[in-house]
C-alpha cells in the first residue's frame, strides 16, 4: 500500500506560505488555462517616458504606479500631479 504524498508547505520570504495541494488544485481548475480578462476601464493612454520619470521621482511611486496614474488622468501630467497631490 502506497503512501500518501505529504503535504508540502512553503515558507517564502514575502510571508507567504503555499500549499502543494492547493496549487494543485488551481492547475487542476483550469484557472491558469484562461486568457487573463482586460478590464474596460484599462486606458490605453501613450505617455512620455519623462513624465513617468517625473512623477517616479517626486512621488517616490514604482513606474507600475506611475503609468496607471498617467493613463487614468489622460496622459495629462498637470492633471496627474494634481490628483496625487489632493487626498
Amino acid at each position: 500500500m502506497a503512501r500518501p504524498e505529504p503535504e508540502v508547505i512553503v515558507n517564502y520570504q514575502d510571508g507567504y506560505a503555499y500549499s502543494k495541494g492547493k496549487m494543485e488544485e488551481a492547475f487542476r481548475s483550469g484557472l491558469f488555462e484562461k486568457p487573463a480578462q482586460k478590464s474596460k476601464d484599462t486606458l490605453k493612454v501613450a505617455s512620455k517616458k519623462e513624465d513617468i520619470d517625473l512623477i517616479m521621482n517626486e512621488f517616490e511611486i514604482p513606474r507600475v504606479q506611475a503609468e496607471k496614474a498617467l493613463a487614468e488622468n489622460g496622459g495629462d501630467l498637470m492633471k496627474t500631479i494634481k490628483a496625487l497631490l489632493s487626498p
